[in-house]
């Protein structure tokens, strides 16, 4: 198989505090609590009563803030940081966020969750009007956007802007007297708001970080809003009621933490429902469940409970593994593999085994998994995916951009079962995992953006449009042969 070693990665994660004598310390907790949805880089921007300051670097957030010095640098009482993970721009330095920008009438920290769609035009017409960018990211088009409106204020500046670009975003901008956070019309990214016992407001990418940080829930920021936070409290604005929630499904399947909720559903929850729903549509007869740690340990158990067949740790994970390199040979890649994950002969030897995953992206990690297990001594290995076939790109900031990429967008779900090598395969139906989650909203994406599994994206693609379609000619003139 060619299908390359290499995860989902979901973009980044955005935190930021207003009103806490130590912010940048409280914002690195809380960017400490995300770093699953970015290892790629980190950096924070503080606000020492209107003199903003940043730092930032290559690496774990550990790696970047790896002195006390770099935290004490960053004074005030206001900050906001970032972990990144590269889907749009390059992974030099110049791209870690958040930016700072320092303009002859003030001082701005930009950091931002999500990708654009017209990012490309925009930039080309900010370019030949004289716009000079210091990055790559799609992320620094928003100021450029900013500087150039006439709108008298700046928050009127921003919200001109917003209706300018397009795709899936969550911003959350420092200016010397504020923390604005705003979220795009259909709410792809997740974005919260909290409070601390000092009174201090929070906003992160999930709710988990709150918690870590002993930050009391508020409410969610909703599709199309701008929410201004400064020392009265905050105040909800928005620069578009044209909205419509497309929350990314992979969120509750994948990216987000088990502890965190999102739109008011605990992703534990949602993904034990999953494991619950995957047990009635595809039963099989096995002596143990197991479930791929860590992100599929909750619809392992659900399928278990649901099915009557008892739960086992038959895999387990290194926790000492920060980071898997895509490395340049078969033997390597095997190796990498089994650095991160072990099978536990004493469990699984002479066992059927229903082996509950969260997705299947590329093939190549479920068919090590399943190959793990048979040499420990597996009698047989049923896959069961508590999610649809991913056939489809995401255009909205995740890492799938092409269909050939994707192993379920050129293979039956008969030919994927043969080139794992598992006993069984069967997936989450769309349905399943929309009643799981069971976000009732209107439809007709009932809450969930859903064009991973059925190609059905709730806004134009505007400059992926051309690459889209040309992606799904290659793909079909493929599996025609």
């Amino acid at each position: 198989m060619s299908y390359e070693v290499k995860s989902l990665n979901e973009e980044c994660g955005v935190f930021g505090v207003w009103g806490h004598p130590d912010a940048a310390q409280v914002t690195y907790f809380g960017l400490h609590s995300l770093q699953h949805r970015g290892q790629e880089g980190a950096g924070i921007v503080a606000n020492n009563k209107g003199n903003l300051t940043g730092y930032r670097g290559l690496g774990l957030l550990s790696e970047v803030f790896n002195d006390e010095r770099s935290l004490k640098s960053l004074q005030g009482q206001a900050a906001i940081g970032h972990v990144r993970y590269a889907t749009a721009g390059n992974g030099s330095v110049d791209n870690i966020q958040p930016f700072l920008f320092n303009f002859y009438d003030g001082s701005f920290g930009l950091a931002h969750n999500g990708n654009l769609t017209n990012a490309r035009s925009l930039r080309k017409e900010l370019e030949e009007d004289g716009a000079i960018f210091h990055s790559t990211s799609d992320t620094e088009i928003l100021m450029h956007l900013i500087r150039r409106s006439k709108k008298a204020t700046f928050i009127e500046q921003l919200k001109e802007s917003l209706n300018q670009v397009k795709g899936g975003f969550a911003y959350l901008i420092m200016t010397e007297t504020a923390m604005i956070a705003s979220l795009d019309a259909n709410a792809f990214r997740p974005l919260a708001i909290g409070q601390m016992k000092n009174g201090a407001y929070v906003i992160a990418s999930e709710t988990c970080a709150l918690e870590v940080i002993g930050a009391t829930y508020i409410r969610d920021v909703e599709p199309g809003e701008v929410i201004v936070i400064n020392d009265n409290g905050y105040e909800i604005d928005h620069f578009t009621e044209e909205t419509h929630y497309a929350i990314c499904s992979m969120e509750y399947v994948y990216f987000a933490r088990p502890d965190s909720n999102i739109a008011g559903v605990n992703v534990h929850t949602a993904r034990k429902n999953m494991g619950k729903l995957l047990a009635k549509e595809a039963p099989v007869e096995a002596d143990m469940v197991v479930g791929v740690p860590n992100s599929s340990l909750s619809a392992a158990s659900g399928y278990a409970e649901a099915s009557g067949i008892p739960y086992e740790m038959g895999l387990v994970k290194s926790q000492y593994i920060a980071r898997t390199f895509i490395q340049p040979t078969q033997e390597l890649r095997e190796q990498g593999v089994r650095m991160k994950l072990s099978a536990v002969r004493g469990v699984v030897e002479g066992k059927k085994v229903i082996m509950v995953d969260d997705s299947i992206v590329r093939g190549t990690t479920s068919r090590r998994i399943v190959q793990l297990l048979k040499e420990a001594g597996a009698k047989e290995v049923h896959v069961r995916i508590a999610s649809p076939p991913i056939k489809y790109p995401c255009f909205y900031g995740i890492d799938i951009q092409t269909r050939k990429e994707l192993i379920a967008a050129n293979h039956s779900v008969g030919e994927i079962q043969e080139l794992i090598t598992a006993d069984s395969l069967n997936f989450l139906s769309e349905q399943g995992l929309i009643d799981a989650i069971g976000l009732n909203y209107d439809a007709p994406y009932t809450g969930l953006c859903m064009a991973y599994y059925n190609g059905d994206y709730p806004t134009p693609l505007y400059d992926y449009e051309a690459f889209y379609l040309s992606s799904l000619k290659e793909t079909s003139q493929k599996n025609s042969h």
